[in-house]
């Protein structure tokens, strides 16, 4: 009867770690933790996605157009300001047009020819 009841517990103790892993895909704690982590913030970001998916389908054929018709002048605008950090953000006029202004307190732009000491 002993060695009947030694027997069992061994046996079961041995499938009790096959049944668990079972369970679990073959995954440890960890990874599946880490599954878990990764399909929520999916599900979080999935709508965020989606909106921007939208956004883009609508706009993208307008950004496109723009970036043919502006993108060679503003390269060479940029090309043409050093320091940025000089202007005020652009402002959009009633008549419709966007200005850059300098800083009332930014150093004068050097003339040609001058250098800066």
């Amino acid at each position: 009867m002993k060695q009947t009841a030694t027997a069992l517990l061994i046996a079961i103790s041995l499938s009790s770690p096959v049944a668990a892993e079972e369970e679990n895909d073959g995954f440890s704690l960890m990874e599946r933790g880490m599954e878990l982590f990764f399909r929520g913030m999916i599900s979080e970001i999935d709508p965020a996605l989606e909106e921007l998916k939208k956004f883009m389908d609508d706009a993208g054929p307008a950004v496109h157009n723009f970036m043919l018709e502006m993108g060679p002048r503003l390269g060479a605008i940029l090309d043409e300001v050093e320091d940025w950090s000089v202007y005020e953000a652009p402002e959009m006029l009633p008549n419709g047009d966007i200005i850059i202004r300098r800083k009332p307190d930014a150093p004068k732009p050097l003339e040609d020819g001058e250098i800066e000491l």
